[in-house]
């Protein structure tokens, strides 16, 4: 768009032809919508002339480009969280007030793999994520391999209705990228500290997990200390003697089963020795660590892991990030 701000002819010469040629050559490529070349024939000009004037139009103010959002598009938002938390990158969208906020936010994040993933990465990926299932189920299938493993984060072996989404999202993610899925063939929890260690100690197991330090990135949910309905159905729900023990430790929220509190901090109890899955630190290392998580309910939980440097990348919906950013 081009205008001439008051007194802009008064500083650059109201009688000066060159400026006379500035402002026409301007209004003839920004308004008019002419090529360069168009431009140069018609004034009988060279066409290099004609570029070195649209430039010099920018720096003296002649030109001035301005940026309109439309609507469902929130970069300023997505700035602010990335401000407020460190975060690499903040995906917002807004599902609108009777739309699917779950299929909103898996069309966000399947959109963002799809922009993002070119190729070599090792993908970690939790199960029971109704939000990751979404993501996946809405990734479009890539012509060429875009990632070479794809590797759970923690147990997903559960009650056998349920556990079919859970083999559902490893699959459906390592088949779009062209990867190599590797299934972690054990609970992500188990009755017992001893139960756990025995279990851990399996090759099955150590098989995979020897995956886990050399993640590039790891794809992930956020919980509250009350179970999701996928986690709740799983087999692998917590109980409520176990709800109540952590929520009294502080915690607020977990990501693959390993709880922290309202600052981030892992809430060290018991439950985490009967956990079998990536360890904290182990997660925490991982270069990219991408979350899927809405609604303002689980806005505790999700600052709590924005606070402790669990994810870098968060894409959620517009609700919860307003939520996010009124309260650090």
């Amino acid at each position: 768009m081009t205008e001439t701000p008051v007194g802009m002819s008064r500083r650059l010469g109201a009688g000066d032809d060159q400026t006379r040629l500035m402002v026409r050559i301007a209004r003839m490529y920004h308004e008019q919508g002419l090529r360069q070349s168009e431009i140069a024939s018609e004034l009988h000009v060279s066409q290099p002339r004609v570029s070195r004037l649209l430039k010099r139009a920018v720096e003296v103010g002649i030109v001035r480009t301005t940026v309109t959002e439309p609507g469902g598009v929130f970069t300023e938002l997505e700035r602010t969280l990335e401000r407020t938390y460190g975060l690499a990158e903040a995906v917002v969208v807004d599902p609108g007030a009777d739309a699917d906020e779950l299929r909103a936010l898996g069309s966000a994040a399947a959109t963002y793999l799809e922009t993002t993933l070119i190729g070599g990465d090792r993908i970690g990926i939790s199960s029971w994520s109704a939000s990751l299932l979404a993501a996946v189920e809405s990734l479009r299938p890539s012509h060429q391999p875009v990632a070479q493993t794809v590797v759970q984060l923690v147990g997903g072996v559960g009650e056998s209705r349920v556990q079919v989404d859970a083999t559902r999202l490893l699959t459906r993610l390592a088949a779009a990228t062209g990867a190599e899925p590797v299934f972690l063939p054990a609970p992500g929890l188990l009755g017992t500290a001893a139960a756990r260690d025995s279990l851990a100690a399996d090759s099955s197991v150590t098989s995979v997990a020897a995956h886990w330090p050399g993640l590039t990135m790891a794809l992930v949910g956020i919980g509250t200390t009350e179970p999701s309905p996928l986690l709740r159905s799983s087999g692998n729900a917590i109980s409520e003697a176990d709800q109540d023990r952590l929520r009294a430790s502080g915690a607020v929220g977990d990501v693959c089963l390993r709880y922290f509190d309202a600052d981030g901090e892992p809430v060290r109890t018991d439950f985490d020795e009967r956990v079998i899955g990536i360890t904290p630190e182990t997660l925490r290392a991982i270069p990219r660590r991408i979350a899927v998580a809405g609604g303002v309910r689980k806005a505790p939980a999700i600052r709590g892991a924005l606070r402790g440097g669990w994810i870098t990348v968060l894409i959620t919906d517009a609700a919860t990030a307003r939520a996010l950013v009124a309260e650090r």
